[in-house]
């Protein structure tokens, strides 16, 4: 398989992750034993372990882009948005790591002893440095995901159009979480949206390098 076609299936699979994260969460009144529940629920720990999953397969995708345009002046920019991407999800990840392991342990228990009271140490897991970062994380995202947008328009291989529903997907991403679960599948199916345009324009650029190889191949053969 080619960087492109390896990228571009990175992006495919990141991009359903993200609109299942939201799909699948549970969502409830997270100051009860209801709460507690969700914390402690299977779904709760798919859910976010998908999310995780989504957010690491982006560098990824990315560099499919970076590969391609390697050769180009716009080199230097698809560079720095992989690598704001790669600070971006490692600056993200523990805050989801947190949310995933921390809840559920805490769901978990409250539901043993049932008492509710449990349930409000979540907010000292969703607040602090772990909090700080995550929102430096989201924020470096936009950024990156803003660069890559630029890039397409400016790459003249791709749709012009095609990075701006991810870039506005990542813009995005801290509004939404005010919002409630049909709010956020609808922006995760933007993320979806997003990530999947950018993969068939990887999917159709691999292709000339593909039949070139095999030309090659066949000339020296």
């Amino acid at each position: 398989m080619s960087n492109l076609r390896f990228s571009a299936l990175s992006l495919v699979i990141s991009g359903i992750l993200f609109v299942l994260y939201p799909i699948i969460r549970p969502f409830s009144d997270e100051a009860s034993l209801e709460g507690a529940a969700a914390f402690a629920s299977t779904e709760w720990l798919v859910a976010h372990i998908l999310a995780i999953v989504a957010f690491t397969l982006l560098p990824l995708g990315f560099l499919g882009l970076y590969h391609s345009l390697q050769d180009t002046t716009l080199k230097p920019l698809i560079y720095s948005a992989v690598v704001l991407c790669l600070l971006g999800t490692g600056l993200s990840l523990p805050f989801y790591g947190g949310e995933t392991y921390g809840l559920h342990a805490i769901g978990l228990e409250a539901i043993t002893q049932q008492t509710a009271a449990l349930v409000s140490i979540s907010n000292v897991v969703r607040t602090g440095t772990g909090l700080i970062m995550f929102l430096i994380g989201l924020m470096v995202l936009a950024i990156a995901s803003i660069i890559v947008a630029v890039t397409i328009w400016r790459s003249g291989k791709y749709q012009k159009w095609s990075g701006i529903p991810f870039a506005l997907g990542m813009v995005l991403y801290i509004p939404q979480f005010f919002g409630g679960q049909q709010l956020r599948v609808i922006h995760g199916l933007l993320v979806t949206i997003g990530c999947l345009w950018i993969a068939v324009g990887l999917w159709r650029e691999s292709k000339p390098s593909i039949n070139q190889k095999a030309k090659e191949k066949h000339f020296l053969g």
